[in-house]
């Protein structure tokens, strides 16, 4: 190729500023622009630097969107950790109340005075004085409110006073699940379960939680609680005024009880007036309803109803009541949160014990008299008409002595027991073992220690008091003379296995101790109690018609009510036989043993009774509007061994026809005052209407003695009423005034 068709030659690079090799390989970037300096050297341009503000803002934005993040992780962890929790204990911990059959308080038997009800059991208004107090928009607004806590937390660190922030579901949180203490952790978890909270309940669910868990002041958890503690009513008598006074004690409740604290009055009626303007803003309530309302004062404070005095064996004898008859059992019962309504009377209740602490407990002197140590007080009244127990006197004080009187079954009857006897022979049209029909009137022999006839089993042949014998004697006049002798031998004529079947179906319990049927049956050594023997006597004065006991006539627990038993009155007896056994114990109280309850002042029958040894005297006696059974027992304080009651109160011996019939006395004159004194509507057996007959053998006036498990007293001390005039056509039965007796082989003074 000829040198003219060659390509020409490429220039040579320029050399490199920084000595590379220009015939090495091409390095891959172009070279540096000559005309441009290096940065930093002298002579460059510099880049402008960014502001320190724009610098801290820039990372402040980095830090809030880090802080954002973390805060969003923890809410996030912490709502799926957080989970909601059982209830704390004391939040579920309720008393059980017990109430009067008027309504007021008889007792609580728990340290927590709580009762729940349902929401639809608090009154409109009263509910909306609680929101207007609390959060007037927990129906329209979340479970939590930020801004109020941070708010709360503000005006807490800044020195305007602690304040929560907390809505009602996080103030029923903390109620119901957590507690008080005032830490971090327990706000947050508080914060937690409030949400998840509202996301599982309803807002009426949780607004009844709340009010049933809120205390109040008084000891009162609870608004039903609180009515009750400061204005003597259940939640649904509330009105508007009273509501809004306990919605402003929510704030302070123990500042702001005027009551107790007068002194902070201004104050109180501030926050009352706060609660009721709000409703008033709310719609609530019109302004001229706010302008009518004036301050409730509440009533002055009371100090907690325990278990003192006879509350405690009331309560006993209510849960034994509920238990024992499967209405509720033990553990349920014992878990709270149950509202009983029982029969008991309040005017009748305070009538017993001030006749018992009358004629017995005032006149006690152990430093004196050492017997009087031993002496020991149940009773029982009970409305024949309706079966209902009105009052129970169980002791001198439930935390002073733990048994109660009124329902232990450890001491024998005696002599009260006869009249079922009586019954019996009457119901069954029994005759005498001569083939005469048992009327009031039958003769029977009453010779001291006569042996019985017709017994099939071993010879018995009981012991009259004092070993007096009679002869030949009238039913009636043995009734009031209790002579053991006859009415051991009308068992055996009756047959002892339908003398308790009769017994059974007049009230005593099948179970009762020592209830066997053998001729000694009569005498009374079964150990029923006086509450078990008011029932018996109830149903003889209702014409033989029983209607079960009871101490109770409603149960609810959270406002369920409990179902109870059917308690539809029966014929136990036939109405002659009840009605003849009457007219014979009118006998008693008219001329015999128990004229001592002729102090009631009104017609009454009645029957008294001694356990053997003397440890017990009983009068059981009824009118026709009351039966009422009071038992004096001997019981050793320190060994709790039964002890005679031989020199107690200062008598030689103490007797049904003494101090129990004094106390039967006072108390149904008392217990039945502006009653109309009824005479009974009887109606008698054939051949019940007196004959003409002999007078009645004098009689010694003291009690018979008992030796086979009954014993009875009859004799009077100076200055009790004596027997009185016979009835028309009725032998009287005389006792012999100046007869000394011998009781244990002691002389009488």
């Amino acid at each position: 190729m000829s040198p003219s068709l060659r390509s020409p030659s490429p220039a040579p690079p320029p050399p490199d500023p920084f000595g590379a090799d220009p015939g090495g390989a091409d390095p891959g970037w172009e070279p540096r622009d000559p005309t441009l300096t290096t940065p930093g050297r002298r002579g460059a341009p510099r880049r402008p630097r960014r502001s320190l503000p724009r610098r801290l803002l820039r990372a402040t934005a980095w830090l809030v969107l880090l802080g954002g993040l973390l805060l969003a992780g923890a809410l996030t962890a912490g709502y799926l950790l957080v989970s909601i929790p059982a209830a704390n204990a004391a939040a579920v911990a309720q008393s059980n109340l017990y109430l009067y059959r008027d309504g007021t308080v008889l007792a609580r038997d728990g340290e927590v005075n709580r009762e729940n009800v349902r929401l639809d059991r608090i009154p409109p208004t009263v509910r909306q004085a609680v929101l207007a107090a609390e959060d007037r928009d927990f129906h329209t607004s979340r479970a939590v409110d930020p801004k109020a806590m941070v708010r709360a937390a503000w005006n807490t660190v800044t020195g305007k006073g602690r304040q929560s922030g907390s809505t009602i579901t996080q103030q029923y949180v903390k109620n119901y699940y957590l507690g008080q203490e005032q830490t971090l952790t327990r706000k947050a978890k508080e914060f937690f379960i409030a949400i998840k909270l509202e996301r599982e309940k309803s807002k009426d669910e949780i607004l009844q939680g709340y009010l049933n868990t809120s205390y109040f002041g008084r000891n009162a958890y609870g608004i039903q609680a609180a009515a009750h503690a400061y204005y003597g009513k259940d939640v649904e008598r509330l009105d508007t005024a009273e509501g809004a006074y306990l919605a402003a004690l929510l704030k302070a409740p123990s500042a702001y009880d005027v009551t107790t604290h007068p002194e902070n009055r201004p104050a109180v009626l501030a926050r009352w007036a706060y609660v009721l303007d709000g409703m008033v803003k709310e719609g609530w309530l019109t302004a001229r309803e706010r302008a009518a309302l004036r301050f409730p004062d509440p009533r002055t404070a009371r100090p907690a109803t325990g278990l003192s005095g006879q509350r405690g064996y009331l309560v006993q004898a209510v849960e034994e009541h509920l238990t024992g008859r499967g209405i509720v059992d033990e553990k349920t019962l014992a878990g709270g949160g149950f509202r009983i309504v029982t029969t008991l009377d309040p005017d009748r209740q305070a009538a017993l014990v001030r006749a018992v602490e009358e004629r017995v407990t005032h006149r006690l002197d152990p430093a004196a008299n050492p017997a009087d140590r031993y002496v020991r007080v149940g009773a029982a009244a009970v409305e024949p008409a309706t079966g209902r127990v009105v009052a129970l006197y169980g002791g001198v004080d439930y935390t002073r002595q733990y048994v109660n009187n009124a329902t232990r079954r450890d001491y024998q009857v005696g002599s009260t027991f006869k009249p079922f006897v009586f019954t019996a022979a009457v119901q069954s049209g029994a005759q005498t073992q001569h083939g005469e029909p048992i009327t009031p009137y039958t003769v029977y022999d009453g010779t001291d220690r006569r042996p019985v006839e017709g017994w099939p089993g071993a010879p018995y042949d009981p012991a009259n008091e004092d070993g007096e014998s009679y002869g030949e004697i009238p039913v009636t006049a043995a009734t009031d003379l209790s002579v053991n002798t006859v009415y051991a031998q009308m068992a055996v004529d009756v047959g002892p296995a339908h003398v308790r079947r009769t017994a059974v179906a007049l009230g005593l319990p099948a179970a009762t101790p020592d209830l066997t049927a053998s001729p000694s049956i009569a005498l009374g050594p079964a150990t029923a109690s006086v509450l078990d023997m008011a029932g018996a006597y109830a149903t003889l004065a209702a014409h033989g018609r029983r209607g079960d006991h009871t101490l109770v006539a409603a149960v609810s627990r959270d406002g369920e009510p409990l179902p109870l038993p059917a308690a539809e009155p029966r014929q136990a007896v036939g109405r002659e036989a009840a009605d003849t056994t009457t007219a014979v114990l009118r006998g008693v109280v008219e001329s015999g043993t128990g004229t001592a309850a002729q102090a009631a002042g009104r017609p009454a029958a009645g029957k008294t009774g001694t356990a053997e040894d003397d440890k017990a005297a009983w009068f059981a006696g009824y009118t026709p509007e009351l039966a009422t059974v009071v038992a004096l027992m001997g019981q050793d304080p320190e060994t709790g061994g039964q002890e005679p009651l031989y020199g107690a109160l200062g008598l030689p011996r103490v007797n049904g026809g003494g101090p129990p019939a004094e106390i039967w006395a006072r108390f149904t004159r008392e217990a039945l005052a502006g009653t109309p004194a009824g005479d009974f509507d009887l109606r008698l057996m054939p051949g019940a209407e007196l004959p003409d007959v002999p007078p009645t053998p004098d009689a010694p006036d003291g009690p018979e003695d008992g030796t086979e498990g009954g014993t009875d007293e009859e004799w009077y001390e100076p200055g009790e009423a004596g027997p009185g005039p016979a009835k028309p056509g009725r032998p009287a039965a005389p006792l012999k005034p100046g007869n000394p007796g011998k009781p244990r082989g002691q002389d009488r003074q």
